[in-house]
C-alpha cells in the first residue's frame, strides 16, 4: 500500500508539473505568433458581391503559452471585411474585435476573412486593404495584411427581355438567377463585352441571341467565381460553374461570332425545332469545359465554322436529327473530372424509340480526337433517314474502309507519335490548362482540302495552299 501510494503521489506530481508548464504565459517581447500568411490576398472581387471565404492560421511555436490581449479590424466597418477568429465573429456589437485569447505553446486558431466591397465609382479595378492586428499581452503588436482588388460590375437579377435590347457596356456584368430572351424579341451582345454568371444562371432563348465578338474584342460568357480553388487552380477553370444557353424551340436566327463560352454545366442547347428554318450559327467560337454537353442539338438547322468545342462530361458534340455542318472545327474530348466521358462527336436519329430524321450531317476539314480510341460514334435506326459526310478530317476511331461517306479520311493511330494529346502544344490536366494549337508534328498540319476551306484564318489574313485541318489558334 506504501508502494501504490508513493506512486500514486510522483505521478500526481508529475501531471501538476506537466499542467502547470502548458498553462504557463510568458511576457517575453520575444515570444511572438506565427501566421500561415502575412497577407490574405482574395483576388479580384465585383463590388457588392460577396466574396468566398479564406482562412489562416495562427500558431504558437514560442516555447510558452501566449495571452492575445486584443484582436481587431484596423479600419473596423470601413472596408467591408467580415472576419472570424476562432469562433468569434467581429461584429459591430463588439466593436470589430475581440479580447483575451489565450494560445498555449503548440496551440493554434483559425482565422476566416471574408469581404463584400463597396461601390467604387471607378472604370479600373481598386485596391481595398485592412490589418488584423494581434496585440499580446507584452505589448507586442503583430498584424496580418487583408487586400483584394475590387472592379464595379453591373448586375442583373432575373432580367426578361421583352423587346428588342442591345448590351453594350465597356465593365463585367454579373447575371444572378438567370436571363430569359422572349419569343420574338432579339437580344444583341455588343463586342467586347463579357458577362459573368452566377451558379444556376444562364441564358433561356425563346427568340434570338446574337453575339457579335470580333477577333480582338471577342464576346465572353463565363461563370462570377473570379477566385482560386488553390493556388494553382482558378475556379475559371473548374467545370459546371453556371448553367449555359438553351435555345428553345422557338428560337431561331440565333449569332454567334468570335464568342467564348466556358466552364458552364452546358455550353448550348438547341430544343427541337422546325427544320425549316435556321436554328443557330456559330462562327470562330470556343465552347470549352462543360459538366454536360459542350453543344447538343434536336431537330435542328446548325451550321458551325472555325470553331473549337473540347472537353465535356458527356459529349463535345451531339447531334439528333436535323441538318448540321461542321467546317473546320476541333473536337476535342480531354475532360479531366470524370473517366466515364463521353466522345468528341454523337450522332444518331433517334432519342429511344422516338424518331428524328437525320437529313444531313457534313463535317469537313474537321480534327475528331481525344483520350479514348473511338471519339466518333453514330447510332442508326434503319427506318429513319441518316444521311451524313466526313470530308477530309482527321479522326480518332478504328479504321472505317467500306463507307463511302467517308473521303479522304486520315484515320488516327493511337500509338502514333503525334496522336490524340500530341496533336496539341499543351494538354496540363494538373493545372487544367489547354493550347488547343496544332503541334508541328500533327498530321492535321497542312491536310485540309483547299476546296473546302476556309478563304481566310480567325485573324482575317489570307489562307495558304496548305490549310490545316480543325480551326485556328485558340488558347484556353
Amino acid at each position: 500500500m506504501k508502494r501504490l501510494s508513493l506512486y500514486t503521489i510522483l505521478m500526481a506530481v508529475i501531471l501538476f508539473a506537466s499542467c502547470s508548464n502548458d498553462d504557463s504565459f510568458s511576457t517575453d517581447r520575444n515570444h511572438l505568433l506565427t501566421f500561415t500568411k502575412d497577407t490574405v490576398t482574395l483576388d479580384t472581387l465585383f463590388s457588392n458581391v460577396p466574396s468566398s471565404t479564406y482562412s489562416f492560421w495562427v500558431h504558437n511555436n514560442s516555447g510558452d503559452g501566449i495571452r492575445i490581449s486584443n484582436v481587431r479590424l484596423s479600419k473596423g466597418n470601413q472596408t467591408g471585411y467580415r472576419v472570424n477568429v476562432d469562433g468569434t465573429y467581429l461584429s459591430a456589437l463588439i466593436g470589430y474585435q475581440t479580447s483575451n485569447i489565450e494560445l498555449r505553446k503548440g496551440d493554434s486558431l483559425r482565422v476566416f476573412v471574408e469581404i463584400t466591397t463597396p461601390i467604387n465609382n471607378l472604370d479600373s479595378a481598386k485596391l481595398v486593404t485592412d490589418k488584423l492586428l494581434f496585440t499580446l499581452e507584452s505589448g507586442i503588436q503583430q498584424q496580418v495584411v487583408l487586400n483584394t482588388y475590387s472592379r464595379d460590375a453591373f448586375l442583373m437579377k432575373n432580367v426578361e427581355f421583352k423587346r428588342d435590347t442591345t448590351i453594350n457596356r465597356s465593365g463585367p456584368i454579373v447575371v444572378y438567377g438567370g436571363i430569359k430572351v422572349d419569343s420574338g424579341v432579339t437580344v444583341t451582345i455588343a463586342k467586347g463585352t463579357t458577362i459573368y454568371f452566377h451558379d444556376g444562371a444562364g441564358i433561356d432563348v425563346y427568340g434570338t441571341l446574337r453575339s457579335l465578338g470580333e477577333v480582338s474584342s471577342p464576346v465572353i460568357f463565363r461563370g462570377d467565381r473570379t477566385d482560386r480553388m488553390f493556388d494553382y487552380l482558378p475556379y475559371d477553370r473548374v467545370s459546371g460553374q453556371w448553367e449555359g444557353i438553351r435555345l428553345r424551340g422557338s428560337s431561331y436566327g440565333n449569332q454567334l461570332y468570335n464568342t467564348d463560352i466556358h466552364s458552364s454545366k452546358h455550353g448550348i442547347i438547341c430544343d427541337s425545332s422546325d427544320v425549316s428554318k435556321n436554328k443557330l450559327l456559330l462562327s470562330n467560337c470556343v465552347i470549352h469545359n462543360c459538366k454536360g454537353y459542350g453543344l447538343q442539338t434536336f431537330s435542328s438547322v446548325v451550321n458551325i465554322e472555325n470553331c473549337q468545342i473540347t472537353n465535356a462530361l458527356y459529349d463535345c458534340v451531339s447531334i439528333t436529327g436535323g441538318y448540321t455542318t461542321l467546317l473546320q472545327c476541333t473536337l476535342s474530348q480531354f475532360y479531366p473530372f470524370d473517366a466515364d466521358r463521353g466522345v468528341a462527336l454523337r450522332f444518331s436519329n433517334r432519342v429511344g424509340t422516338v424518331p428524328y430524321p437525320l437529313y444531313q450531317l457534313n463535317v469537313i476539314n474537321s480534327l475528331i480526337t481525344g483520350y479514348a480510341d473511338d471519339q466518333l460514334m453514330g447510332d442508326k435506326d434503319t427506318t429513319v433517314t441518316f444521311k451524313y459526310h466526313f470530308i477530309t478530317c482527321l479522326i480518332c476511331t478504328p479504321r472505317i474502309d467500306k463507307d463511302t461517306s467517308f473521303v479522304r479520311t486520315l484515320w488516327e493511330s493511337p500509338d502514333s507519335t503525334a496522336a490524340q494529346t500530341k496533336n496539341f502544344r499543351k494538354i496540363d490536366t494538373d493545372k487544367l490548362y489547354y493550347d488547343f494549337r496544332l503541334d508541328s508534328l500533327s498530321r492535321a498540319v497542312g491536310g485540309a482540302s483547299t476546296i473546302y476551306s476556309l478563304p481566310y484564318d480567325r485573324l482575317g489574313v489570307p489562307r495558304d495552299d496548305k490549310p490545316d485541318i480543325g480551326c485556328y489558334e485558340y488558347v484556353h
